[in-house]
């Protein structure tokens, strides 16, 4: 993960501060769960390669999962790639996405997020986002960072121009910086103080203070710990 992160002080998980790295363009408003993701490959027991299908359905000509994958998960029987930033050799690698309007409306499916994460992307911003797909995000520390629709338009003109160029997304300080410039970026308070405190994993949150939970289990009439 290409974040500013460190163990610290504040909490179990990563402390995301700041992603950098060099950005994917995808353009669309309410492009939604489904799209990220199809609803065919959301059988699988794990999340571990759900990466390689992220877009698929516009990335791909049609495909059942068995023709899509052989024994080892790698992607076989599928014709030609569309013209898709996925499959756009300039962006293989790029951590930050760059989307429009409602990015991940839909289907409240956290495979969404998780496909997204296991191709490569480590913060996302964008126009807006659904509520449910940036609390899914948040819960994997990846940054869902807003702005305006011209700030967006031309972030993603600059990683069309610019593939190899990097970008900061600054959590703390609410800005991403591209080449010379900064724009104005909006994270929510609450998303803000979990990833800068490394509180977003509640799993790993729970872990470290397996004590109290083990108390506070023990104090309610309706467990039996």
């Amino acid at each position: 993960m290409s974040a500013d992160a460190s163990d610290g002080d504040g909490g179990p998980a990563e402390i995301v501060e700041q992603v950098t790295g060099t950005g994917v363009p995808v353009r669309g408003n309410d492009i939604d769960t489904d799209e990220i993701i199809p609803a065919r490959f959301l059988k699988v027991v794990t999340f571990d390669g759900l990466g390689q299908f992220a877009f698929f359905d516009v990335r791909f000509d049609s495909a059942t999962p068995e023709e899509s994958r052989d024994g080892d998960g790698e992607a076989v029987g599928v014709d030609e790639p569309k013209d898709h930033p996925f499959n756009d050799q300039r962006f293989q690698g790029a951590n930050v996405l760059a989307v429009n309007a409602n990015f991940g409306c839909g289907s409240s499916r956290e495979h969404a997020p998780q496909a997204l994460m296991r191709w490569g992307i480590d913060a996302i911003v964008g126009e807006s986002f659904a509520e449910i797909f940036a609390g899914n995000c948040l819960a994997l520390g990846i940054p869902t960072v807003t702005a305006s629709q011209d700030d967006v338009e031309a972030l993603q003109d600059f990683v069309d121009d610019n593939p190899d160029a990097e970008i900061e997304v600054d959590v703390v300080n609410e800005e991403v910086r591209y080449g010379d410039a900064t724009i104005d970026a909006e994270v929510g308070d609450a998303q803000r103080r979990a990833l800068v405190e490394g509180v977003w994993d509640t799993t790993a949150l729970m872990r470290s203070n397996a004590d109290t939970v083990k108390e506070t289990a023990a104090s309610l009439p309706y467990t039996d710990v």
